[in-house]
């Protein structure tokens, strides 16, 4: 079994605090395996509820305060899976929290959209959040060593990080997997809770996205393509943001007449997906998009190890009109770091003089896969 870096922190969390503990995360990431994995450790009488099912109880949505203590009686905690699909389920955890107080309440979330959006104003102060991701190196490097770690590297960029598919072997199995996956559970939410009905431009503009992975992005120049406004090509991608497919690096400036600034870069949560999108599943060997691969990696598994750690801090890109550049760099407890990414070891790598002289308080390194896990595990 794949160790969770969250296990411990949910275990104790729920040992000795009796507020509401919301996890969030995509679709196949382990977020159900994981809550039952910390209940199971623990010695709570527990009721647990799939919000997914059409057999989920009325009661967990009316706001009825004795049906809620008659549907939890003689129970220590209540765990609700899927709880976005729960109607006014924060006014409901809330009334909880605040009437029964000797309940634990756990509910997990594949979309932010909608959970997050109707638990925040009512569970201020009344819950903990905690977001999963698919499989960190960092909780792959507690079951193997750098040689294992380093022989399982390429297959990470091809097929991604999902629990399902590090457990698999067969390439064509895991193929088949992201294609379903990608058919079905990754677009559930958005269409749903988005209330989007044009799921073709949806797919379509993921499939752009995927080739424009760790490049400067223009709404309108994506809407054009499209035939979609540019807000409605941003809002898209604010719904795809809080599902968790893709995120988005801003540019970091402080000299704003010299630095670039207004465009994100996209990049994804797993490169499974996003190779999948595209219907590219070849070998590294047999690729052209290799360095795209392992800049989205790398920042994808610093932002893991940001996030697993609760460390304050943000990840930019930096850029310069005259055109020297920075992979992305790091702002955190008062440091400045800016990384590099290069897959072959053999790449020359200029020192970005321009970054370093805007920032001479800054650090730069290179991130290769002979020395990435000191960055990202």
């Amino acid at each position: 079994m794949i160790p969770r870096i969250l296990h411990a922190a949910l275990v104790d969390r729920l040992r000795r605090d009796t507020r509401a503990v919301i996890l969030y995360g995509a679709r196949q990431v382990g977020k159900t395996t994981l809550i039952n994995r910390v209940l199971d450790e623990l010695p709570y009488r527990t009721l647990r509820i799939t919000a997914d099912s059409a057999l989920v109880p009325d009661a967990l949505s009316s706001r009825d305060l004795s049906r809620l203590r008659g549907m939890t009686q003689g129970y220590d905690a209540l765990f609700i899976d899927e709880a976005q699909r729960v109607p006014d389920i924060g006014l409901n955890i809330k009334l909880m929290v605040d009437q029964m107080p000797g309940l634990r309440v756990i509910a997990t979330g594949s979309s932010a959209l909608d959970l997050a959006s109707r638990t925040r104003e009512s569970l201020a102060g009344r819950a903990w959040t905690y977001t999963l991701f698919p499989i960190a190196a960092q909780e792959l490097a507690q079951m193997r060593n750098p040689f294992e770690m380093q022989q399982d590297l390429a297959a990470r960029l091809v097929y991604g990080s999902y629990p399902t598919i590090v457990e698999m072997h067969g390439d064509n199995e895991r193929t088949a997997w992201l294609d379903n996956l990608a058919a079905a559970a990754l677009y559930k939410d958005i269409l749903e809770v988005g209330a989007i009905r044009n799921s073709d431009k949806l797919r379509r503009l993921l499939r752009l996205l995927a080739f424009q992975i760790g490049q400067e992005t223009s709404m309108s120049e994506l809407g054009a393509q499209l035939d979609m406004s540019k807000n409605t090509v941003a809002a898209y991608i604010d719904l795809l943001e809080q599902s968790f497919v893709l995120f988005r690096l801003s540019g970091y400036a402080r000299n704003l007449r010299k630095e670039i600034s207004k465009l994100d870069k996209v990049y994804f949560w797993d490169l499974g997906v996003r190779n999948i999108l595209i219907g590219n599943m070849n070998a590294l060997d047999a690729r052209n998009d290799v360095g795209q691969l392992w800049e989205n990696y790398v920042i994808v598994e610093r932002l893991k190890r940001m996030r697993y750690a609760q460390q304050p801090g943000a990840l930019y890109y930096w850029r310069t009109r005259s055109g020297s550049e920075v992979d992305f760099v790091e702002e955190s407890g008062g440091r400045l770091r800016g990384f590099e990414c290069k897959w072959s070891e053999r790449a020359r790598v200029r020192t970005p003089t321009a970054f370093l002289e805007a920032y001479p308080e800054a650090t730069f390194e290179v991130v290769t896969p002979q020395n990435y896990l000191a960055v990202v595990a």
